[in-house]
């Protein structure tokens, strides 16, 4: 279980992200790649697994290691990282987007 942000900070060397799902449940990701479009960031975010919870709220029994989601991120009256989901069109945009980056690594 994953009991401190910081700690896990300092021992990956990668930011946590937190989020909260419609039931309360939380889910905790790090951030694969932040890409930008049409002026606003998204975040592709893949699911931290613990070793102790292999069914994690995050993404269930699911067996599939490319699990990831996309998130908008927005900046909140603090001045603050808020992620959110993407329109419909946004999400498909940043698909194409990295579908294009994954087409053009493999050409190399």
């Amino acid at each position: 279980m994953i009991r401190d942000e910081k700690d896990w900070e300092e021992q990956e060397g990668e930011p946590l992200v937190e989020l909260t799902d419609e039931n309360g449940e939380v889910s905790y990701f790090i951030e694969e790649a932040v890409l930008e479009l049409d002026g606003k960031r998204f975040a592709v975010l893949a699911p931290v697994h613990d070793d102790e919870d292999e069914n994690c709220a995050c993404c269930g029994d699911q067996d599939d290691d490319d699990y990831e989601l996309i998130a908008r991120i927005d900046v909140d009256e603090n001045g603050e990282d808020v992620y959110v989901d993407p329109s419909d069109e946004e999400y498909q945009a940043v698909c194409r987007m990295l579908e294009s980056y994954d087409s053009g690594e493999e050409e190399e």
